[in-house]
């Protein structure tokens, strides 16, 4: 069977907020961004919007310590990242500590403590648990997504995140603030992953990546506007203000439609071409994509329906090894433990850490977006090795600086070496590195194994970033230098990993993607070819 010609088919309607119109081939490949698609994208994406709100809602805990009479600040990370077992270092094994009273870096901060007389371990359990529930959600998310459908993921999740945020708006004691945390985190576990799935199975491939990658700069701007929010409001105002897009969110899936794949893996062919139709405008013609969709799925019917065990045969080893290695990599990296510690890095260089996060936060939309436009004309892989080979290059940088700080060399330049560096990292993950692993989870596994698939990469994603959380502080305690070129090396490891084993996805359907990916498949769908 012939397959169409995808030749500059990445190049087909740059823009990505076409209007579905242009030329007649465009129209009748369905290729373009019709105003369905466009908003059922928006729509998705509000569920990024909510990962970045209540990831960094109430942001920052303050410590203090002293230390022979030295204060020293810790700045710790975003409260929802705040993990019990960190604030067990600082009060348990510093058996030293004398003192630790708590800043506030927020009028919402602050009026959360004080409204509830919240203690230190109160606090901190508070911040923590969201973690312990986006594992959950993680574990859940691909079985959910299979059984109810990606909109019906997405819905569940939202009602999640309506009761936490209304569990803390009417919390009188800090059990029910932990309750409202932890159905938070439940929500955002299975966000995490069902948004790049949905985005993908709904978009063209030709567009595919723009729209998959939007999430991310959607992640960014919730964290920006929770910032500037949280800083002017009363915590209870502000945990208000959260559910609003989770309403717009549970609202549009209403009018939204199911994605395709979805609907022909449980057998409603009809509906599914009626999806189709939707998302690629009257006008198009949508025979191929249609046909190609059944034929994958029908060849699909003839493999037992996918149990998680099932991910470890031999037919998945390279999907299961792609997605897996990609999250690994992403977060061992660092980019938790740097993002979340880069106050007290800033400060212990005797520069302004509210400067350097505020300089953080402003260069991550920009490089977002600017990986976006890119994305679907260089590849995902370029991509991703670029943003790698960048992330190396800033740890590399810090990590030298701070070993001439040790070394007492070069102390007028050190600090602006170590900022310069830190920023490189920053900039170069949102480039890239920070959606890409996602995206591409989305892609490489076949429509039976979506779940389980899926929920083991987003568990081993949210586990993976609790492990850096954790050791980050000791490995600067052991040697921040060392901890930054540690840090390097996997950014160059991140690198290889994607020239070797990595796959370009651009301009290829799921179907074909998918095929190449897994041999048996591949070979029984040609089989029905011929």
């Amino acid at each position: 069977m012939e397959r169409e010609s995808t030749e500059g088919a990445g190049l087909i309607n740059s823009s990505l907020l076409g209007n579905g119109g242009g030329s007649g081939d465009e129209a009748e490949s369905g290729s373009s961004a019709t105003a369905i698609l466009v908003f059922s994208t928006f729509i998705a994406v509000c569920g990024s919007f909510i990962f970045g709100t209540s990831v960094n809602a109430l942001l920052t805990l303050k410590f203090k310590r002293k230390k022979n009479k030295i204060d020293q600040s810790v700045e710790s990370v975003s409260i929802s990242h705040i993990y019990f077992c960190v604030i067990d270092w600082y009060i348990v094994t510093n058996a030293y500590m004398t003192t630790l009273q708590i800043g506030y870096s927020s009028p919402a901060e602050k009026g959360i403590i004080d409204d509830l007389g919240l203690s230190v371990a109160e606090y901190s359990v508070f911040g923590s648990i969201m973690s312990i529930g986006a594992m959950l959600g993680a574990v859940m998310s691909g079985w959910i997504a299979d059984l109810m459908g990606r909109r019906g993921a997405m819905g569940i999740s939202d009602i999640f995140c309506i009761m936490g945020w209304l569990a803390i708006i009417f919390s009188k004691a800090a059990w029910l603030l932990d309750f409202g945390r932890l159905f938070i985190g439940c929500g955002v576990g299975i966000l995490s992953y069902v948004v790049p799935v949905y985005i993908s199975e709904i978009a063209p491939k030709n567009l595919r990546g723009r729209f998959a990658t939007v999430l991310q700069v959607m992640i960014a701007s919730g964290s920006a506007i929770t910032f500037f929010i949280g800083a002017i409001v009363s915590w209870r105002a502000l945990a208000l203000i959260e559910i609003i897009p989770c309403l717009v969110q549970l609202l549009g899936l209403f009018i939204i439609p199911e994605s395709p794949r979805w609907l022909a893996k449980i057998g409603q062919e009809k509906e599914c071409e009626a999806a189709i139709h939707r998302l690629r405008g009257g006008s198009a013609d949508i025979s191929q994509e249609a046909a190609e969709i059944s034929d994958y799925t029908k060849n699909l019917q003839l493999l037992p329906e996918g149990r998680f065990l099932d991910l470890f045969q031999q037919i998945y080893a390279r999907s299961l090894t792609v997605g897996v290695g990609l999250m690994v990599l992403q977060q061992l990296g660092g980019a938790n433990g740097i993002s979340f510690y880069a106050s007290s890095i800033f400060e212990s260089l005797g520069l302004s850490g509210k400067l350097g996060t505020i300089v953080m936060a402003v260069i991550q939309v920009p490089m977002a977006i600017f990986g976006i436009l890119l994305l679907d004309k260089s590849g995902r892989r370029p991509l991703l090795m670029i943003s790698a080979a960048g992330t190396c290059i800033g740890c590399l940088i810090a990590g030298l600086s701070f070993s001439l700080k040790d070394h007492r060399l070069w102390k007028e330049v050190t600090p602006a070496l170590a900022f310069v560096g830190i920023q490189v990292y920053v900039g170069s993950f949102a480039f890239g590195l920070a959606g890409i692993p996602w995206l591409i989870m989305s892609e490489i596994f076949p429509i039976n194994m979506k779940g389980s698939a899926g929920s083991l990469v987003s568990l081993v994603n949210w586990f993976s970033s609790w492990i850096v959380s954790y050791i980050f502080n000791f490995l600067m305690e052991w040697s921040s230098a060392g901890t930054f070129f540690i840090f390097s090396g996997i950014g160059g490891l991140t690198v290889l990993f994607g020239a070797k084993i990595v796959p370009e996805t651009k301009d290829r359907t799921l179907e074909e993607i998918q095929a190449s990916m897994n041999p048996l498949t591949a070979a029984r769908r040609q089989t029905s070819w011929n």
